[in-house]
């Protein structure tokens, strides 16, 4: 049984949005707004679990994850 590949979207400092794979060291993709990056993750695999930052602001951070 194969693992499940995972994507984690982030924002970026300029404001963009990453999507990335797990310990990666480049973004896969880079886009100019959050629905976008999901739109993109799924695109490159639709069984894909994605990891959303939020993005407001809680408690001492966006340190928090949820699901599109």
């Amino acid at each position: 049984m194969s693992k499940k590949e995972e994507f984690f979207i982030e924002q970026r400092p300029d404001g963009r949005y990453n999507v990335a794979r797990p310990n990666a060291e480049r973004a896969s993709a880079v886009t100019d707004t959050q629905g976008e990056a999901i739109d993109r993750a799924r695109q490159m695999n639709p069984d894909a679990t994605l990891h959303v930052e939020r993005v407001r602001s809680v408690g001492p951070g966006r340190d928090k994850w949820r699901k599109p």
